[in-house]
């Protein structure tokens, strides 16, 4: 090799315990989203929907595509108040049952907890509508609960850019560490050389497709 020739790797590094790792794993972390319905998304005034569902249909796909457990809920469906999850978010996650609620806050309804504390797992990756009250609320009790809350930003959206902002500030100051959609799955892919990389590379090729064509639409490639 001449002096100062880069060596050539193809092969992935080592993997760190999936289960202890200090970073988010498909083996230790679950994913949680509340009130993905249609009357969620016609009050909010942070993000348009297809923002929101940029990177809420990629977290959805993350999902399913590395087999995390997954918490899907809704509110006031029973009531006939709301419609259910919207089909861009329910047709990702087939299988996934909804636990619908009466009250905003997802934590205080028992089915709710059950199905979080049936995953398991500690570190839980949330994203809901409204990012004030319906991500907020849960996040902030979970967190005095011990769980680590890994709110994701850019698939989330509040009543309005100062509603959302303020309530990404309190679930921080909290605890909670914000991520995106993109990041978290490169942090569960972790290597390109790993042989499941192609999960990621599907749902990457997927997430930058549809970012063109929204920035196509409003004739700008958004934040």
């Amino acid at each position: 090799m001449t002096a100062g020739a880069a060596s050539v790797k193809t092969d992935p590094e080592p993997v760190r315990d999936p289960h202890t790792d200090h970073l988010l794993t498909p083996d230790n972390c679950a994913v949680v989203l509340i009130d993905y319905q249609e009357g969620q998304y016609a009050t909010v005034g942070s993000a348009s929907r297809e923002e929101i569902d940029l990177g809420a249909v990629t977290l959805a796909k993350l999902a399913r595509a590395y087999e995390i457990p997954t918490v899907l809920s809704t509110v006031a469906v029973g009531m006939g108040v709301n419609r259910t999850t919207v089909p861009e978010i329910a047709d990702e996650l087939p299988g996934v049952a909804e636990i619908d609620r009466t009250g905003v806050n997802s934590w205080e309804d028992a089915d709710f907890r059950a199905a979080v504390e049936a995953t398991g797992r500690k570190k839980m990756v949330m994203a809901g509508l409204w990012t004030e009250v319906c991500l907020a609320f849960p996040a902030l009790d979970m967190l005095r609960e011990g769980y680590e809350i890994y709110p994701v930003v850019d698939a989330v959206g509040g009543v309005s850019p100062v509603t959302h902002r303020t309530a990404i500030e309190r679930m921080t100051q909290a605890g909670a560490q914000p991520i995106t959609s993109l990041a978290l799955g490169c942090e569960l892919m972790r290597n390109w050389a790993r042989p499941d990389a192609d999960l990621y590379r599907v749902i990457i090729n997927d997430y930058f497709a549809r970012k063109r064509a929204i920035g196509e639409k409003t004739d700008t490639l958004f934040r």
